[in-house]
């Protein structure tokens, strides 16, 4: 992947609406309907409070948030939270990047591992990257079934 013009930095307490837009595209790439996305929208709203308390650093192309990424929680055990790439950026590294990014990020803060309550569609990009499945939690929208992964910190 070639990272010319590629960048990753701390989201900004304005950048609410960019990055909650961003996750509905996101979302809406894997092909649900209407109805679940206009149900999702509150959980997929990112705002200035949620940037604040969650540590969330997005994913630059010349200038152009393109994905985002957030940890939560305290160590030992934190959390992956909003993971999301660009539509026209799957398949050329990002997300593999931004993986590391985390993974480093949660490292220096002192995470031994990290829980992620992923989208159906993720799971096997998570478990591509090394998390594995350890059960399986409600969806807020509509109560199917998630995958719930953990990653330990090396």
């Amino acid at each position: 992947m070639a990272t010319s013009g590629i960048s990753i930095r701390p989201a900004r307490d304005d950048e609410g609406s960019v990055l909650t837009a961003l996750a509905v595209r996101a979302k809406s790439h894997w092909g649900y309907d209407e109805g679940f996305l206009v149900s999702a929208r509150a959980e997929l709203t990112i705002d200035a409070d949620t940037i604040r308390s969650s540590s969330i650093y997005v994913l630059e192309r010349e200038g152009r948030p393109i994905g985002f990424h957030g940890l939560a929680g305290e160590p030992p055990q934190g959390r992956l939270e909003w993971m999301f790439l660009e539509p026209d950026a799957i398949g050329q590294g990002l997300g593999r990047w931004m993986w590391n990014d985390a993974i480093e990020r949660a490292q220096a803060a002192g995470f031994a591992e990290l829980i992620i309550e992923s989208d159906r569609y993720a799971e096997p990009f998570y478990l591509a990257m090394g998390a594995e499945r350890i059960g399986a939690t409600p969806s807020p929208v509509d109560g199917a079934p998630l995958p719930l992964l953990k990653v330990g910190i090396a």
